[in-house]
């Protein structure tokens, strides 16, 4: 049993059990959340979709918050003298998918 989940923005496949990282929550540590944004579930060979499907929701536990990797943002101007160098840390928050309620 799968789900296809949307949260932050993006889409990802989801499994109980799974443990995943997503764009920044309000809920803190230790807590429950709950996607109500899911747009397909399959099980015993059963796949409904909808945007969102009516009824179904996936629960997760929020395992803990975080920052990414650094990257680096460099604009440049040749000849002008022009560069500037910023630096970025994406939020996330890791989150492990507990029930798929259909």
């Amino acid at each position: 049993m799968y789900a296809i989940i949307e949260t932050g923005g993006k889409q990802y496949k989801v499994q109980e059990g799974d443990v995943i990282f997503v764009e920044k929550l309000s809920a803190s540590e230790g807590e429950s959340y709950t996607f109500d944004r899911v747009l397909a579930v399959s099980r015993e060979g059963e796949f409904k979709t909808g945007n969102p499907v009516d009824g179904a929701s996936v629960t997760a536990k929020v395992l803990g918050h975080g920052k990414g990797k650094k990257i680096i943002v460099f604009k440049y101007k040749p000849k002008k003298g022009y560069r500037r160098k910023q630096g970025h840390r994406q939020p996330f928050t890791k989150v492990q998918i507990e029930k798929i309620n259909v």
